[in-house]
């Protein structure tokens, strides 16, 4: 009996597992077949979870065939498995691998990677995430070959700009955004970087061009993270930065700026006594050389005795430590019924500038629900972001120019202090940013849309989704009343400027995918149709008994009330189809079509086609690449050509208008002169009141066209250790919109937009990346991109070959780079008497002075010795990423530059001159080392009262190599192991800090602080970061 009892058991083993709750066992390992540790394993039925131990091994309990079996590490794509059997193998393959079946979105669909034929780039969040910044694109700067990204220090980041392949246009170049499937031109640094799962950058025209007119400068996709199968999600991220400036320009002292005042005269033959500066010097002759012995400076600079001398330094008083503080949570999940992920977040800097502030609070909600077996799927993408900023109100200007003799209060510590008699009218930079804390913008912006997913049939896919941008915009501005030195502003005002724009957007697609032996299709068809308003509306009221922000509202305004307001939009309607084959998945074939209709354009071409072709071939595909070159994993060769569109133009462009114009009042200034269309009935064409025509309208106004031919070429090399791709592109831009200037001899309704420039640009781009581990398991990534793009506009009609530089007649800007710089070429000092006599006629020229270049040779330095001086696009750029990692430690350096690039240093007309820019500020501490007798070798020219040179002219003198190399971001970070994890019912917890804007490399001909802002912008900091990452 018991022989058959043991023979039952036998035979029902195999179906034992299949009747009851079992135990799963297995291993998990990654595709270099080593073990991973610390990878969760969840029952997807029940929740029920594990992890692996160092052997990658694992045992859960209480399972069912036919359950489904998630496992997650971060750094590593998700696998889902159903089970089966009770052991189970898996491999994970590692995110930074960036395997070439990896899907991106791509135009109203999604497609592996190893099937795009056009020049798309995939841009890595995990690298993006260490950069802790408020605009997601300002984090992109340097990390993609082709984008060139310029940016300041401002606390929102609002400032930053995009290029994708250099400037197509006159015209708005920025890109167009695609979030969640809704396009928008606007607005990145509102989002929560935290909540993107992907981008990827569409360069060239045969992937972008499905996007028609509004894809000629680039398109960005961004896709939302959603929720992932397995147990639900919690992640909470959290980091505090502290920043202060990089290095500040140096600004002369009160005893220094009395030395340079002193010098300046003498080197004038100038009593430096005769000034009105308040400055008094002891000086005297010593071996034939002027000697300042000593200075003085009254205690007092007013006869009021309000306003004590001081040694102020402006740069100083305005500054502070900034302070930023985000944290962020969210809860997400996924099942064969729906998805969820909801997120919430705030963020505020407190920038480096005192007052200046951004706050954005954000939420985000994604859900999609499954019907019928997942026939059909609805769902919706969400997000409420609300902002507030206090902008810089343009101090870092008046903080150079300001007098350091004049303190921050007067004496009593609460007025102003400022310039008194013979001083320049120069605004107290303090007060300025005092009156201006209460001054910042509210914005509320809702984003995103509602979907629906529907497959009829078989490998049919019909969606559909209605998208809303909506946005709210409030700006209270308080001007109030002042009096600083002699400066004074009796008048107080309060002005509201508020504004509303609404943008939807509905798409309908149908996609068809069949297979037919190795004959692969796909085809997709739609339609969009998208309106935009905006509204805004002003009110200025004075008169403010009391200057509080409670009090100051404009019903408790007793003077004069302004308003006014104004209301526009436009509208598109578009067609477009995408037909996609491959053979046997070696050769590749694309097309797509867009056909767009714009409001914006005259009744004769409202409509514009927009095609696009593409071919690829999988090389490493074929028999002979497997058989002698067996160590390509990818090699794929590219080509693609197409044309897409630029729209961004006035909404009235097409139209004639008018402007009421009333005379009345003093006939000496309120007199209307020219023809004025009849308003009154009088019969005559003279008149001084009636409606003018200011612009005339264009029925023939039609799309900005940019052609785009690009040959990209992918690899891969030992399963993808070593991957890269190089593009090749040309683009070309035709009939550019230009609005010529109006010409008061054309009459009325001069103004009148054309079309009729062009442009070109052409270049290389070219990106790689290495990664590996070595024996004693030390993870490390190489990665790094190059480009080059040159620019040159080609053609312009009549009526503006000239406002673009040159000089006005025979020398234009046609074949040049746009904003090329033109001027004189300074060709050094002249340091000698033999120079001078030597040189050709120059007008106030001498020891000291900048000599300039006689180019025409005619022996006389006049307006025809000008020249091409400058290119401000900068001819390379590039980006170096470095990542290692060892057991729990991970450490990370990225570095971005650009080369061949020149920038106008404006702050030399005060560091470098006392007389040629607003005599009798302060200047910078470069004067100080100014041309003399005695300092003979100096390349500043020397210290003059009088601009007798015409030194202010621009020349090279202010063009300075703009090139640099900075470390970017310095991250160092430590992963708690699991067994410590596991202890608090924590997935992973990982701390870091990080360091960014550490060490910039520069031009040593470049004679300012930071090459990459050279003006007055906000600067960019240097920030100290400490952040934790936290998953449960």
């Amino acid at each position: 009996m018991r022989k058959y009892k043991i023979a039952i058991a036998l035979c029902m083993l195999p179906f034992s597992f299949a009747l009851a709750q079992e135990v799963v066992k297995g291993k998990v390992i990654s595709t270099n077949k080593k073990p991973l540790q610390g990878v969760t394993v969840t029952v997807s039925e029940t929740g029920t979870t594990t992890t692996t131990d160092k052997n990658g091994e694992f045992e859960i309990k209480d399972t069912e065939k036919g359950n489904t079996l998630t496992f997650s590490l971060t750094d590593y794509d998700g696998l889902e498995l159903k089970i089966t059997e009770p052991q189970v193998n898996v491999t994970l393959t590692s995110m930074k691998e960036k395997t070439i079946d990896e899907v991106v979105m791509v135009g109203y669909t999604r497609q592996k990677k190893a099937d795009i034929t056009g020049a798309v780039s995939v841009v890595d969040m995990k690298d993006i995430n260490k950069q802790t910044e408020p605009n997601l694109v300002k984090s992109m700067q340097g990390r993609i070959a082709g984008v060139n990204i310029s940016t300041d220090g401002s606390p929102s980041g609002g400032n930053t700009k995009i290029l994708i392949r250099g400037i197509g246009t006159l015209n708005n170049t920025d890109p167009l955004y695609v979030i969640d499937g809704v396009p928008t031109k606007a607005g990145m640094h509102e989002l929560n970087s935290n909540d993107i799962e992907s981008i990827q950058v569409l360069k060239d025209a045969s992937s972008a061009s499905i996007y028609g007119s509004r894809a000629a400068n680039g398109v960005i996709i961004i896709t939302t993270k959603k929720g992932k199968k397995g147990r639900m999600r919690i992640d909470l991220n959290y980091y505090t930065a502290y920043s202060q400036y990089a290095k500040k320009t140096s600004v002369l002292n009160a005893k220094q700026y009395g030395q340079a005042l002193w010098q300046a005269n003498i080197n004038d033959g100038l009593n430096p006594n005769l000034n009105n500066l308040s400055y008094t010097f002891d000086w005297g002759v010593q071996n034939g050389v002027p000697t300042l012995y000593n200075m003085y400076v009254p205690e007092f600079l007013d006869t009021a005795k309000t306003i004590k001398s001081a040694n102020t330094n402006w740069y100083d008083e305005i500054s502070r430590t900034g302070q930023a503080n985000s944290v962020d949570v969210a809860v997400s999940n996924s099942s064969d019924k729906g998805s969820y992920f909801f997120s919430a977040a705030y963020y505020r800097n407190e920038g480096i500038v005192k007052y200046t502030d951004f706050k954005r609070i954000s939420t985000r909600i994604n859900t999609s629900y499954n019907f019928f077996d997942g026939i059909l799927k609805i769902g919706e993408n969400f997000s409420i972001n609300k902002t507030g900023e206090v902008q810089d109100p343009g101090v870092l200007d008046p903080s150079l120019r300001a007098l350091p003799i004049i303190p921050v209060h007067t004496v009593d510590g609460i007025g102003w202090g400022g310039p008194v008699s013979g001083m320049n009218d120069r605004q107290n930079p303090m007060r300025l940013l005092a009156y201006n804390k209460d001054n910042g913008y509210k914005y509320m912006r809702l984003f995103g849309n509602v979907f629906a997913e529907l497959k009829p049939v078989k490998n049919l896919t019909l969606k559909s989704s209605f998208g809303i941008d909506y946005s709210n915009y409030y700006k209270r501005n308080l001007q109030r009343s002042y009096v600083s030195g002699y400066l004074r502003n009796d008048k107080n005002a309060v002005n509201i400027d508020q504004s509303t724009n609404e943008k939807w957007t509905w798409s309908n697609t149908a996609q068809y995918i069949a297979k037919i032996d190795n004959h692969n299709f796909d085809v997709l068809g739609g339609v969009e149709m998208y309106k935009e308003t905006f509204d805004n509306t002003w009110l200025r009221k004075e008169g403010f008994l009391i200057e509080t922000p409670d009090y100051m509202y404009p019903d408790a305004g007793t003077g004069t009330a302004y308003n006014g307001g104004k209301s526009t939009g436009y509208s598109l309607l578009s067609y477009f189809g995408k037909f996609s084959y491959d053979y046997s998945q070696k050769y590749l074939f694309s097309a797509t079509l867009r056909y767009d209709g714009s409001s914006r354009f005259g009744k004769n071409n409202r409509f514009g086609t927009f095609p696009a072709f593409s071919v690829g071939w999988k090389v490493n595909k074929e028999d002979f690449i497997s058989k002698f070159l067996p160590f390509f994993s990818d090699l794929r060769l590219r080509a693609g050509w197409g044309q897409t569109g630029n729209q961004e133009i006035s909404n009235e462009a097409i139209y004639a208008l008018y402007l009421a114009n009333y005379a009345g009042g003093d006939p000496t200034w309120n007199t209307s002169f020219g023809t004025a269309y009849d308003i009154s009935g009088a019969g005559r064409g003279l008149l001084n009141s009636g409606f003018i025509a200011i612009q005339s309208k264009n029925d023939n106004l039609k799309w900005e066209t940019t052609t785009q031919t690009n040959l990209g070429l992918d690899f891969g090399l030992f399963n993808q250790k070593l991957t890269g791709s190089v593009d090749l592109y040309k683009k070309y831009t035709k009939d550019i919109l230009v609005l010529p200037p109006y010409l008061a001899i054309i009459g009325e309704g001069g103004e009148r937009w054309i079309n009729g420039a062009s442009m070109e640009n052409k270049g290389i781009e070219v990106s790689l990346s290495y990664q590996n581990t070595t024996n004693f398991d030390l993870k490390y990534e190489i990665s790094g991109n190059f480009a080059i793009n040159q620019n040159k506009i080609t053609k312009l009609p009549d009526e503006v070959k000239n406002n673009y530089g040159g000089n006005g007649t025979t020398d234009n800007i046609l074949g040049k780079p746009i904003n090329s710089m033109y001027g004189y070429v300074a060709d050094g000092l002249f340091r000698t008497q033999n120079e001078l006599d030597n040189s050709a006629e120059q007008p106030g020229k001498g020891l000291g002075r900048i000599r300039y270049a006689d180019l025409d040779g005619n022996g006389v330095i006049n307006d025809k010795d000008r020249t091409w001086i400058g290119n401000p696009n900068p001819g390379y750029t590039y980006g170096i990423n470095l990542n290692f990692s060892y057991k729990n430690f991970d450490i990370s350096t990225f570095w971005q530059g650009v080369g061949d690039v020149d920038v106008v240093n404006v702050k030399k007309y005060q560091t470098d001159f006392w007389s040629v820019d607003d005599v009798g500020s302060n200047k910078g501490t470069r004067l100080l080392n100014a041309w003399s007798p005695q300092n003979p070798n100096s390349d500043i020219p020397a210290l003059t009262t009088v601009d007798s040179n015409a030194e202010s002219r621009f020349s090279s003198y202010y063009v300075e190599n703009g090139s640099y190399l900075k470390l970017r971001v310095l991250q160092i970070g430590y992963t708690f192991p699991k067994t410590v994890n596991d202890k608090f019912g924590i997935a992973s917890f990982r701390l870091y800090t990080s360091v960014q804007n550490l060490w910039t490399i520069k031009s040593k001909s470049f004679t300012g602080v930071d090459p990459e802002t050279p003006a007055y912008g906000y600067p960019l900091p240097l920030t100290f970061n400490f952040g934790i990452n936290i998953s449960l």
